[in-house]
């Protein structure tokens, strides 16, 4: 990643990150929400950037379609992973900064992961049809 890149987007999730510990302690003593999504976001998305990772040898430049995981249903499924991760840290926060946060990042990840599938269709020939950008079987 360009240097230029890797600044705002750091700088951005610090600020959401403190922002966000503090809209939590705002709200210490409200009830819990009963399913904690959290901790199934964070290990789905390191479980696909793992694959991702994996995906090309030291010398090797080319592109390729990811495989493993659920990128048979999804081209995107580590940004499916990271906003689970962001609703249920919602579901924690309990306010409306996070909460419209989520949102924003939903709408975001949504643009990105619709404009790689669009990509891989116009690189890739073969690239199967029927995989979604976002979510399996929908979108």
């Amino acid at each position: 990643m360009i240097l230029d890149s890797v600044i705002p987007i750091s700088l951005s999730y610090f600020l959401s990150t403190v922002t966000a510990i503090y809209a939590q302690y705002l709200t210490q003593g409200l009830p819990e929400p009963e399913v904690d999504l959290k901790y199934a976001g964070i290990s789905g998305n390191f479980y696909h950037h793992l694959i991702l990772s994996k995906l090309r040898n030291k010398d090797d430049k080319g592109y390729k379609i990811p495989k493993g995981g659920l990128f048979g249903l999804v081209i995107c499924p580590h940004y499916l992973f990271e906003i689970i991760d962001f609703v249920g840290i919602s579901c924690i926060s309990q306010t409306l900064y996070v909460l419209s946060f989520t949102l924003g990042t939903v709408l975001y990840l949504m643009g990105r992961s619709y404009v790689t599938r669009r990509w891989y269709l116009s690189k890739f020939p073969n690239f199967p049809k029927n995989v979604k950008a976002l979510i399996p079987f929908v979108f």
